[in-house]
């Protein structure tokens, strides 16, 4: 099911309400005792990034930048995508992988919090990871500029069409499909089974990560992880891969409005599984946080096993 280029309804609703989502997350933050104040940072180093096939943003005219905030770094005005493996010790490898799809509302990308840690985490459980930096909406190249209110701190309707909800994204789209054809490419080299590729997004993340399947083109993920992103209604496609979906109850930005996504999936017989904490706020990530929220990885963990990911498949 192509759903990209829903019309000009789409992308008059979607402008300006993922400007609002993108406020909204920033203002939501990780909930935990970090320094909100963005201070610029050096690009850092990343000589294990591979550039991926698809084209710089067009027309972008900031540069790439990076800063700190809430204890991780933050990516910004991204206009080349890469893809930076995390590869197991071959000891333990068990063959399967995951692109992670870290999260900032369109306008960053959390690298170090939903990126490079949770790469890592995978990556110790003999699960290949690969942190996708995508492209972004632009956004003012001065930090001062960029840290001031972009607009009425309302969200977006957390019960917009999936269709709407893509209409804006098509370069992120289309650099998660190339991340999908990088990997399955190098299969051989980085001793991944091509069938056995996932993906786990992080809110804006998450909202690609379903988007990549529901576009329904040539990624085709193995299995889906959609960490506190939005829970709207979908039509399932035929032979939809496992869901497993993590949110606290304390979301400021999708915990009241219903559970459409989970129900349509059932409804259509397809996996799923479904956490719900009683705490946590939005951006949790791999935070170390007093709340049960913290646990997500580990229950991710457990549902990679459950359905065979955590060890090598049987012949």
């Amino acid at each position: 099911m192509t759903t990209m280029g829903k019309g000009a309804a789409a992308r008059r609703w979607l402008r300006p309400a993922m400007m609002a989502f993108a406020v909204a997350c920033i203002a939501a933050g990780p909930a935990v005792a970090q320094s909100d104040k963005m201070a610029p940072i050096a690009i850092p180093a990343q000589p294990d990034a591979i550039t991926l096939n698809t084209a710089p943003l067009p027309d972008a005219k900031a540069q790439e930048s990076w800063h700190s905030q809430y204890g991780s770094v933050f990516a910004r005005n991204v206009t080349t995508a890469t893809l930076t493996p995390f590869l197991p010790d071959p000891a333990k490898a068990t063959g399967a992988a995951v692109i992670v799809a870290p999260g900032g509302g369109f306008r960053t990308l959390s690298m170090q919090n939903e990126g490079w840690d949770v790469a890592r985490a995978l990556a110790a459980q003999g699960v290949a990871a690969f942190v996708l930096k995508y492209r972004l909406n632009q956004t003012p190249s001065d930090m001062a500029e960029f840290a001031k209110p972009a607009g009425p701190a309302a969200t977006p309707s957390p019960r917009a069409t999936p269709e709407e909800r893509m209409a804006g994204i098509a370069p992120m789209i289309a650099d998660s499909r190339a991340a999908f054809a990088l990997v399955r490419s190098r299969a051989a080299e980085w001793k991944i089974d091509p069938d056995r590729v996932g993906m786990v997004g992080f809110s804006a993340g998450a909202m690609l990560t379903l988007a990549t399947e529901l576009a329904g083109q040539d990624a085709k993920p193995a299995f889906l992880g959609l960490i506190y992103g939005p829970l709207a209604a979908v039509k399932v496609p035929a032979g939809a891969p496992p869901l497993f979906v993590a949110l606290a109850a304390d979301d400021p930005l999708f915990a009241n409005a219903g559970y459409g996504l989970i129900e349509s999936w059932t409804a259509a017989k397809r996996p799923v599984e479904f956490h719900l904490y009683e705490q946590g706020g939005h951006g949790f990530g791999m935070y170390q946080k007093a709340t049960t929220s913290t646990g997500w990885f580990g229950d991710f963990s457990r549902w990679l096993a459950m359905h065979g990911y955590l060890k090598p498949k049987a012949a």
